[in-house]
């Protein structure tokens, strides 16, 4: 139980990972070293596979890398608490402080609270509280990828299984009392991705889900919308 004063730095970390999550860095260098609004072209989405789509590949990968971290580094703001590592405590202060991240990505406060769909800023989170599980989920998302060149297919496969190996892979070797948020999270988790991803499905269903196609960087006088 934290004291009053610690309720308060509390709060205060929720809104500093929700203003971490805020930091959109496909907007500001997209507008910075192109003069793009990525929210106005292909899916309207400024996250990395619109950001390849629109700048190129290099710049999805930035985007990509910068996005992960942001989960990363809000859940690790967790340590800055006197909890014990991989206790419920430990882990749903991980959760409360990721899902403020993934919010500010959403819902940037810097971007008039039009952003991304927190993907990859989930996956960052997922990675600081269990990076086993997340490594496995990595692998059967290449090669779904691999086979079907949908990068929301991928995602989906990837984290509908995240559950079923926090179920079964956490309590190998932590005591079962201290397994539940996690549990309960990854299932939440699991549910959202496919919610999130309903605009997908029905493209998919219709035959027009769009298949990853790498993008060169994007050259000055290019077109944007023929991309």
């Amino acid at each position: 139980m934290l004291p009053p004063e610690g309720i308060v730095a509390y709060i205060i970390f929720i809104l500093l990972a929700y203003l971490i999550g805020s930091i959109s860095s496909s907007i500001l260098l997209g507008k910075a070293i192109y003069g793009i609004d990525v929210r106005k072209y292909g899916s309207l989405n400024p996250g990395a596979n619109n950001t390849q789509r629109i700048l190129g590949w290099k710049m999805g990968l930035v985007v990509l890398a910068f996005d992960l971290l942001k989960g990363v580094a809000a859940a690790s703001l967790v340590f800055f608490f006197p909890f014990k590592p991989e206790t419920n405590s430990f882990v749903i202060t991980q959760i409360v402080f990721g899902l403020a991240a993934i919010l500010g990505h959403i819902f940037p406060v810097y971007h008039n609270f039009k952003g991304g769909k927190g993907v990859a800023t989930l996956c960052g989170v997922l990675l600081a509280i269990h990076p086993f599980a997340v490594l496995i989920c990595t692998a059967i998302f290449l090669v779904v990828f691999f086979f079907t060149r949908y990068i929301s297919v991928s995602v989906i496969a990837a984290v509908t299984c995240f559950p079923f190996l926090v179920n079964s892979l956490f309590a190998l070797w932590l005591d079962p009392k201290e397994t539940l948020a996690i549990k309960i999270f990854s299932i939440v988790v699991g549910v959202t991705i496919w919610l999130t991803h309903l605009s997908n499905l029905k493209r998919l269903w219709h035959g027009k889900e769009e298949k990853f196609k790498l993008k060169k960087a994007l050259k000055k006088g290019e077109d944007v919308a023929q991309r």
